[in-house]
């Protein structure tokens, strides 16, 4: 038999990091983790699967209105059609909705209880699945330690929402330990709530397929389900199955032997246009491009990340105006000078260097550059407010770091001028 495993589906979360700009692609964005799901019954139908399991947060938390209900329901009835049940485990964000409990979900999907673990068996596959799903969403207890034995003679898959042990980015909803999954006895584990993918081989095979579409710059690379062929012995195979749309990806660039802001462009144009070659796939891009090095072109890159941006726009444009989106120009250089340089110069810059380096120290003077730049910052737009991270330095008056990493920069860029 061959059954699909999927997890964290989030339908209609939005793709965050490009929707601020104007040339992004809004309607992908809006679309994406739907495209993602259509894209992936899709493929259950083509490989003829026996069966779809999804592991949890098959929603995104409270939905906005039933629309994402009714398109999960139209999904699957695409299903229904072809003959494939879905075993469905509600996880900590599907807890959130109050309209996931109300949902009367179609014929040929069979959700986890809530109170206690449940099994369903497939008499005729000779599968057992066991799984409870989330009643809360802060489900902190270990629930694997009430799943049932396996059932004899039968291929026995546990299905869980779990952040298991390590995960620390993720939150520690019903955790539990490998070393007790394996003990359990089952073949597989169908976890979800991690979103990357991982298996793990043993007494039991245990896996996180990963989340189904990436969601902002953090969830990088290809992403989907898994899909397993077995029998009441065990795994025959077991293969990842790609089904996103759009891709996350972080390019770093070193400028270390660059001496102008049009040398980093042209690195970064060989960059893009490696990255695009040696992608195999035609799903588009989503760019996060960051300058790094101890570079002759700090200067130039000092307070220019917008004029840095549009230029490479223009090149993610050549490249390919559909294949390829920048979600951020990012400036993490420092400049190829330690200061000496300047400071054996004994002019003007030299002198400023040594001002700028005595008013980290300078009470006074970080008292009074507080009052001028809150009146920029009381002012700003309401997304500049959690996205400038030197915003909440400036509220709070601890202002050494900022002029400490401004003076190489501004003093470099003024050498460039000059």
């Amino acid at each position: 038999m061959k059954f699909i495993h999927a997890a964290d589906i989030h339908l209609d979360s939005p793709l965050t990091g490009l929707s601020a700009y104007a040339d992004a692609p809004v309607d992908m964005l809006r679309t994406a983790t739907r495209d993602a799901f259509t894209n992936l019954v899709t493929e259950a139908i083509e490989q003829a699967v026996d069966f779809m399991v999804i592991a949890g947060d098959l929603y995104d938390g409270t939905w906005k209105d039933h629309n994402t209900g009714i398109f999960f329901c139209k999904e699957m009835g695409r299903l229904k059609k072809a003959g494939i049940p879905v075993y469905l485990l509600f996880g900590n964000h599907d807890a959130e909705s109050e309209m996931t409990k109300k949902l009367q979900l179609p014929d040929n999907v069979f959700a986890f209880d809530t109170r206690k673990p449940s099994t369903f068996r497939l008499e005729d596959l000779k599968v057992a699945l066991h799984g409870r799903s989330f009643k809360e969403k802060e489900t902190l207890e270990n629930l694997v330690t009430g799943y049932p034995s396996p059932v004899s003679g039968m291929f026995n898959i546990g299905v869980l929402h779990t952040a298991l042990e390590g995960n620390a980015a993720h939150a520690t909803y019903a955790p539990c330990s490998l070393d007790e999954l394996h003990a359990k006895g089952y073949h597989y584990w169908a976890l979800g709530h991690v979103h990357e993918h991982q298996i793990w081989e043993g007494a039991s095979t245990v896996v996180f397929p990963g989340n189904l579409q990436g969601r902002h710059i953090r969830e990088t690379g290809p992403r989907g389900a898994v899909i397993v062929t077995a029998d009441e012995e065990g795994i025959h195979d077991l293969q990842r199955l790609y089904v996103d749309v759009l891709r996350w990806a972080s390019l770093e660039v070193d400028a270390t032997e660059c001496k102008s802001l049009s040398d980093v462009v042209s690195m970064i144009g060989k960059a893009l246009d490696g990255l695009v070659q040696s992608s195999l796939s035609t799903i588009p891009l989503a760019v996060r491009v960051t300058v790094t090095g101890n570079t002759a072109a700090h200067g130039d890159l000092f307070g220019l990340e917008s004029q840095l941006r549009a230029e490479v726009l223009a090149l993610a444009v050549t490249l390919g105006a559909e294949r390829l989106w920048i979600e951020k120009v990012k400036v993490a250089t420092a400049s190829a000078d330690d200061g000496e340089a300047l400071r054996a110069r004994a002019d003007a810059l030299s002198d400023l260097q040594d001002l700028l380096q005595a008013a980290e120290s300078d009470a006074d003077f970080l008292k009074s550059l507080q009052d001028d730049l809150l009146g920029l910052v009381n002012k700003a737009p309401l997304e500049l407010q959690t996205s400038v991270p030197y915003f909440k330095a400036i509220r709070s008056g601890d202002l050494v770091n900022l002029v400490r990493e401004v003076r190489p920069g501004l003093v470099s860029h003024l050498a460039k001028v000059e």
